[in-house]
């Protein structure tokens, strides 16, 4: 079923867990980013809920001092602060119990548009779910938000989905990724299906490969213990690159709408090979003079948990069959970086011959930071001395390209969450689509389970492990380096 995109006036906006860490730092400054742009309905609220013994005037309290540390000053104008504050209610709710319903039932209105953020637990999304719909809360229109992790395998995840979907149907259910909602991930779409320029190439003839790369510098810090029973396959691979993997392997949606564009990312997953052991490269960071290891971090001085992974990944149908897709993630990294990089083959035959230097196209997408698209193209090196070829970049930084506009680009969050609001489903994901993901990754999980396989050892601040480099290195290949 569409989800359907409708207009809004006004709408119920409830967070639960509205006094949490994800509401601090990312959906209260989104939603007042929306507000001060004057997207955000006069009538629209924004209800917090949480255990916290605090009232309205405490939550918006607590907004103000959010706004203050997450926004740069120039976005917290005192009076438009003071306007947004208007817009915000609280209620205390215990979720897994009966205290608060009735009061928070009291201030959603009819004819709103209601939606509730899961931001919580896992554990608790089925208990909210529930008392939404049992006690009334939410109506046929209503649209529930959760965010990842979606299960810790197949099973849970097919647990999760079945609790979520004995209250609500999947078109009002928003699997959020916030790297859907990054301008850039968004624009790799334009760059795909609204230039004739790169679609006749985008396939198995013309390129030769293809690289995601998300780098951190920091370590799992306060998150040890949950990143232990998760790692990096199950925390970045499992959603986060597997997300961008489909947007850029998919075939042409008929139109860009949400299960149009979904059914093209569900058949990339499906079209994945099994990855051998041999084409998996874990590792753990080791303590430098500012930090410490992963297993001190952790806590777990014998854990097998991974904070970098980089792996081959084939997919077997007839646009990518024989053309592999390398993907890399790791804490702890030299640098912070986000990028997609589609390596064009070679030309089948040079006419300056081999003295000029063979050189092959480069189109990097830059997710993080600097936010922005590179074409290499091969031009001829100035000067005389004969036909020498030299790559140099065609670059359009964002903050270069549009100026003072680029200030105004939404952020992820603030994006995905009016796009709830409008009832557009396009950039979240589907539960077959997590499924699909999930049994995939299992088996990968389970191979490196089996062989008891422990994790490389890497410096803090480095590329990663010396045998990801051997992954692409016995291919002919080399990574593209990641820069501080």
């Amino acid at each position: 079923m569409v989800s359907r995109t409708i207009p809004v006036d006004t709408f119920d906006l409830v967070i639960f867990g509205g006094t949490g860490d994800l509401a601090r730092r990312k959906i209260l400054p989104g939603l007042y980013r929306r507000y001060a742009a004057g997207q955000m309905p006069e009538a629209a609220r924004i209800i917090g809920s949480a255990r916290s013994e605090i009232d309205a005037d405490g939550f918006r309290a607590m907004t103000r001092e959010a706004l203050a540390e997450f926004l740069p000053s120039s976005r917290g104008e005192s009076e438009t602060v003071d306007g947004f504050l208007k817009h915000l209610d609280y209620a205390q709710v215990d979720v897994k119990g009966d205290a608060g319903w009735e009061e928070l039932k009291g201030k959603l209105r009819d004819g709103a548009v209601r939606a509730f953020y899961f931001s919580v637990a896992p554990s608790l999304f089925g208990d909210i779910a529930e008392r939404l719909k049992t006690r009334g809360l939410a109506h046929d229109e209503s649209r529930i938000v959760v965010e990842k992790p979606f299960g810790h395998d197949l099973a849970t995840a097919k647990a999760l989905n079945a609790s979520l979907s004995t209250y609500f149907t999947e078109h009002q259910i928003y699997r959020i990724d916030h790297y859907l909602g990054k301008e850039t991930v968004q624009n790799l779409m334009a760059i795909r299906f609204a230039n004739l320029l790169f679609e006749p190439l985008w396939n198995a003839q013309f390129v030769d490969h293809v690289q995601i790369t998300v780098a951190e510098t920091v370590g799992v810090g306060g998150r040890g213990s949950y990143y232990d029973q998760s790692g990096a396959m199950r925390d970045m691979v499992q959603n986060h690159l597997m997300q961008l993997l489909c947007l850029i392997a998919m075939e042409p949606p008929a139109r860009f709408e949400p299960d149009s564009v979904r059914d093209e990312k569900l058949k990339v997953i499906r079209a994945l090979d099994p990855v051998p052991l041999a084409d998996v490269v874990r590792g753990q960071y080791e303590a430098n003079g500012s930090g410490k290891s992963y297993l001190e971090d952790a806590e777990n001085p014998r854990s097998l948990t991974e904070s970098f992974i980089a792996m081959k990944v084939r997919i077997s149908n007839w646009r990518w069959q024989g053309t592999p897709f390398y993907l890399r993630t790791g804490k702890r990294m030299r640098a912070r970086m986000s990028e997609i990089v589609i390596r064009f083959k070679e030309t089948p035959h040079s006419i300056f011959g081999p003295e000029a230097g063979s050189k092959s196209n480069e189109l990097t997408i830059r997710l993080q930071p600097n936010e922005g698209i590179d074409l290499r193209v091969t031009i001829k090196e100035p000067g005389p001395g004969g036909m020498r070829l030299v790559d140099v970049p065609l670059d359009m930084t964002f903050a270069d390209a549009l100026g003072p506009d680029a200030e105004e680009v939404p952020e992820a969050y603030e994006r995905l969450i009016m796009d709830v609001i409008r009832g557009n489903q396009t950039l979240f994901m589907r539960g077959d689509e997590v499924e699909a993901a999930w049994a995939w990754t299992d088996p990968i999980i389970k191979g490196w389970e089996d062989a008891h396989q422990r994790p490389e050892p890497y410096d803090s601040g480095s590329a990663g492990p010396e045998k990801a480099l051997e992954l692409m290195h016995r291919d002919g290949r080399r990574w593209r380096e990641v820069r501080a």
